[in-house]
């Protein structure tokens, strides 16, 4: 993770998430943390690395998901020189 997201505000955020208790209480939480917008994003992004992991082409992410060619171009990068949050989710999510 980024040097410059590691402060109490961001300790306090992660710690709010470990408290959470199901699903419910993720759902509740994230609608008055985020905007629509936002949460669709995040789970957009989500979406399209599970493709890029199982080597979905661009062109047919776009198709299926809606993303931008950025925003593949963006989830890519983060796969491949990101801190490994997306591998570990999405190895945890295929259990």
């Amino acid at each position: 993770m980024s040097r410059d997201l590691h402060n109490p505000e961001m300790d306090q955020l992660c710690d709010a998430f470990l408290l959470l208790e199901d699903r419910d209480e993720v759902y509740r939480f994230l609608e008055d943390l985020c905007t629509v917008k936002e949460l669709q994003a995040m789970s957009q992004r989500l979406e399209v690395a599970g493709l890029l992991q199982d080597e979905v082409t661009y062109q047919e992410i776009a198709e299926r998901t809606g993303a931008s060619t950025a925003t593949i171009s963006r989830v890519n990068r983060a796969l491949t020189y990101g801190d490994e949050g997306y591998h570990m989710i999405l190895e945890r999510l295929e259990k």
